[in-house]
Formats: structure tokens, sequence, C-alpha cells
């Protein structure tokens, strides 16, 4: 089973192996720690199966539309190393509870709802689950 949520939600039991794909865990400003995201709220960083950072500047500096960041997200995933991430994501989650986090409240314009579904295109099987 694959679950996104926020990475600032409570940690439940059920929520299995919490992987964080935010580039860094910093407030806006991009430097200084985000005091609310603490190591104990993740077991692993996988800053590889975040946006780029030039895609998240286009997207929240320069406007970018969501449809195109969505494109533009699901080709840098298709694409190595992410790839190899993606597949790996996919093929445990099969196996094992996974949740996925960032920083977003809700999974609709966040790109940790497209790469559920990336990996549910690559392992049909998949049950996702945004909280």
């Amino acid at each position: 089973m694959l679950q996104t949520k926020s990475i600032l939600s409570p940690m439940l039991d059920s929520d299995g192996s919490r992987i964080s794909i935010m580039s860094r865990h910093t407030l806006d400003d991009g430097i200084t720690p985000n005091p609310l995201i603490t190591r104990d709220k993740f077991a692993i960083h996988l800053p590889q199966l975040a946006p780029s950072p030039k895609l998240i500047g286009d997207y929240y500096k320069r406007n970018l539309p969501w449809e195109e960041f969505e494109a533009r997200y699901l080709q840098e995933m298709r694409a190595e190393p992410a790839r190899e991430f993606v597949r790996f994501l996919s093929r445990m989650s099969l196996k094992t509870v996974i949740t996925i986090l960032c920083i977003e409240e809700a999974a609709d314009y966040c790109h940790r709802r497209l790469l559920a579904e990336e990996c549910k295109r690559l392992e049909p099987e998949i049950k996702i689950t945004h909280l």
C-alpha cells in the first residue's frame, strides 16, 4: 500500500515506513531549517523524488500552471536517476505500507500525489490512499 500525507501530520502506526520526498526540510527561504520537520517525522529522506529546484522555482516564483508542473515533474521521474527510485518505491509498496511525505496539507496540488500515481502506473496492483 502506498499512502500520501503531509509531513506535519501526526505519525500513526498505520503509516508503515515514512519517506520524505521533499528536496529539503527548510522554511520558504530554502536555508533555515523548518523547526516543525524534525528527524523523528520520517524514516528515510529521498530528495531524488522531489521536483528539481528549477521546477519548484518555475511553479512558485514564475507562476507555472499546474498542468505544466505535472508534465515536467513526471518527465523528471521517468528519467534517470529518479526512475530507479520510483521503481524501487513501487515494488516496495506491493510488499509493505509506505507513506510518502511532503509539506503540502492536501495531495491535490502536490508532487506526492503525482508520484503515487506514477508508482501505480508501474505496478497497477498498488493501493493508494491520500491521507
